[in-house]
């Protein structure tokens, strides 16, 4: 890749330049450098930041999220150019958290690779699984996905420090890039201080029963897809 010339950051990355180490990923068309999501400005600059902290703090309950300490890393979806992506299909996360944030560092065109979601998918997802956190899916989870996977989806674009915020069980997916610019975002995952103790926990009647009063008495709309 070279930094002047858009034609060169088209995907997949090359066999030679490949890495799938953790820290610096890089295959197909994903780019993944989490090393850096350790460093302080980078969690100051997303978790941390006084607007997104405070938002956070609304939906989960004040003084009930756990200190942000590193962030995922900045994840890149490199353009398709002529390749064929095939179909979209959404997944749910396997670790355990509660609320998620992606954060766009350059600007996301439609079509550039955002974070593309299926909306309302979080009230069938969350009851398809044998704990409320943790990748414990029943049958009926893969029955979901593909169902949901032919069905309607979002596409997050954005402009340069757009952030979308989403539930821990949300069908989504890192978008096909048809643009020629790279999709850049950092990612991270807020997690409330009783996690270890309530993730093996069995699906609670009530999804909301773990984010705060403001969130628990809003009115619900619509019906689970």
């Amino acid at each position: 890749m070279r930094r002047d010339d858009p034609a060169s950051w088209v995907g997949p990355i090359r066999p030679e330049e490949e890495d799938e180490s953790k820290g610096n990923y890089r295959k197909g068309f994903r780019w993944q450098y989490r090393t850096i999501g350790s460093e302080d400005w980078m969690v100051q600059l997303l978790p941390r930041d006084p607007t997104i902290w405070a938002m956070t703090q609304q939906l989960l309950g004040e003084g009930e999220v756990l200190e942000p300490e590193g962030v995922r890393g900045i994840y890149c979806t490199l353009p398709s150019g002529d390749h064929d992506r095939g179909a979209n299909g959404c997944h749910v996360d396997a670790h355990p958290f509660h609320l998620g944030v992606v954060a766009y560092v350059d600007d996301v065109d439609p079509g550039g690779g955002g974070f593309r979601v299926w909306a309302g998918s979080h009230r069938t997802f969350y009851a398809d699984f044998d704990s409320a956190y943790c990748m414990e899916p029943k049958q009926q989870y893969e029955v979901d996905r593909k169902r949901l996977s032919q069905g309607h989806s979002i596409d997050c674009y954005g402009q340069s420090g757009d952030v979308v915020f989403w539930h821990h069980r949300l069908g989504h997916m890192a978008a096909h890039n048809h643009t020629r610019r790279i999709r850049q975002a950092v990612l991270y995952d807020f997690r409330k201080k009783d996690l270890v103790d309530k993730q093996n926990e069995p699906p609670a009647d009530d999804m909301w029963k773990d984010w705060s009063p403001a969130v628990r008495q809003a009115a619900v709309e619509g019906a689970a897809p």
